[in-house]
């Protein structure tokens, strides 16, 4: 009988440990880094007032998406100034803060844009450690547990020009990021258990000019296995690359202009789909297979119809779903680029939208968020509304959404 009961106990542990690690939410845009999740019972409506489980004031400024693992979640913020940056832990269950550490003092910050923010990256978490990331103003490693900072760098040169935003993500024992700046454009990876550079690939882009807006980019790489190779596939401004995620090789590029590039890759086994934001080919498909410069023989389509530049689209059953800057939502064929449906939501777009049970949820900048069905006939199915607006992404854990507005996190949850 004690046999019996010991086998109950360690499976009881064992589904509990799975279901657990089904509710993470690691890095930028979700486990596949997509938007994507597999959360079902996802509220509908809230407000104020209505599907709030608790809602934490979180200091400072700070547009860091949450990222969650366990019972924690993680984000960034700073002083406005840019003068002090911190990591900050709420308990999931309960919205009280866990962990508010101060992790750089800055003497002399870059310059920043109004529209961004000196905690724009979002952190990157796996089980014991989250990895938080400033740009050139500092990347460094915490204990999840006790918050002590396991190691740091504040060495890595860039000029961002208009603020940071380009989130980090892990690849095996590597963190990964890249460094677009007005005068220094690389990616490198990191060795996550000491923070020392393991290799360094600069991205040798012609860009045709020296202007220092035409050359920056916030983006966020993906390790897709394409053809049975892992690729780390890296937009830019200028150009998209690939390559091996171990050592930083270059695989292929593909030439395509623009500046400002935000969106992680999104891929359906078929075709790459990349977004090139200000200017260039603006949304693109591609098929991914081949080496060297493939600009001219792998670009199956491209478009300029209701693009963001800040907002990442989500794809869903062959569709495209997405939310301009200005608020124009639209829906297009992701194998034609043919135009499906296209609405004006309102207000201004810089969250990326996320997809759960047949629904998008798009953020806007003014508190309201809508959600749409994800259907080829545009159905709006609800309109929400809070205080304060959002620049982050939202993340997603068991049935609750967790929201960061401009001032608080939200875990919204019926």
């Amino acid at each position: 009988m004690r046999h019996a009961w010991s086998i109950l106990a360690a499976g009881i542990a064992l589904y509990a440990s799975v279901a657990l690690a089904a509710d993470n939410w690691p890095q930028f845009r979700g486990p596949g880094g997509d938007g994507m999740a597999d959360a079902t019972g996802l509220p509908q409506t809230w407000s104020e007032s209505e599907n709030v489980v608790w809602k934490t004031a979180i200091h400072d400024r700070g547009w860091s998406s949450p990222v969650i693992w366990g019972d924690q979640i993680w984000m960034t913020t700073a002083t406005e100034d840019g003068h002090k940056m911190y990591a900050v832990c709420v308990d999931r269950d309960s919205g009280r803060i866990v962990h508010d550490i101060q992790v750089f003092d800055i003497a002399e910050p870059q310059f920043c844009i109004a529209l961004n923010s000196y905690a724009s990256p979002t952190p990157v978490i796996e089980e014991g450690r989250v990895y938080v990331h400033v740009g050139a103003h500092g990347t460094a490693c915490l204990d999840t547990s006790t918050g002590k900072v396991l190691w740091q760098r504040q060495d890595l040169e860039c000029d961002h020009f208009r603020g940071p935003a380009s989130s980090p993500i892990l690849y095996g024992d590597l963190m990964i990021v890249a460094f677009d700046g007005a005068d220094y454009q690389y990616v490198v990876g990191l060795d996550k258990r000491t923070g020392e550079t393991v290799w360094r690939t600069d991205r040798d882009i012609e860009y045709g000019t020296d202007k220092g807006d035409m050359k920056k980019a916030y983006g966020t790489g993906k390790v897709l296995e394409i053809g049975g190779i892992r690729q780390l596939v890296y937009p830019s401004a200028g150009a998209t690359i690939a390559y091996e995620p171990n050592t930083g090789e270059e695989i292929w590029r593909v030439q395509h202009g623009g500046m400002n590039a935000c969106n992680p890759p999104l891929y359906d086994d078929e075709l790459l789909y990349l977004n090139t934001a200000a200017g260039g080919f603006r949304l693109f498909a591609m098929r991914p297979g081949g080496t060297g410069d493939l600009t001219k023989s792998n670009v199956v389509w491209k478009t300029a119809q209701g693009v963001p530049t800040r907002s990442s689209p989500v794809l869903v059953d062959g569709r495209l779903f997405m939310v301009s800057d200005a608020g124009v939502a639209t829906c297009l064929d992701a194998k034609t680029s043919d135009l499906v449906w296209q609405k004006r939501l309102g207000g201004e777009f810089s969250s990326s939208p996320i997809y759960s049970e047949g629904k998008v949820y798009f953020s806007n900048q003014d508190g309201e968020t809508f959600v749409v069905a994800a259907k080829p006939e545009f159905e709006l199915l609800a309109t929400n509304e809070l205080d304060a607006g959002t620049m982050a992404s939202p993340a997603v854990s068991g049935n609750a959404i967790y929201l960061r507005t401009k001032t608080h996190l939200y875990r919204i949850e019926e």
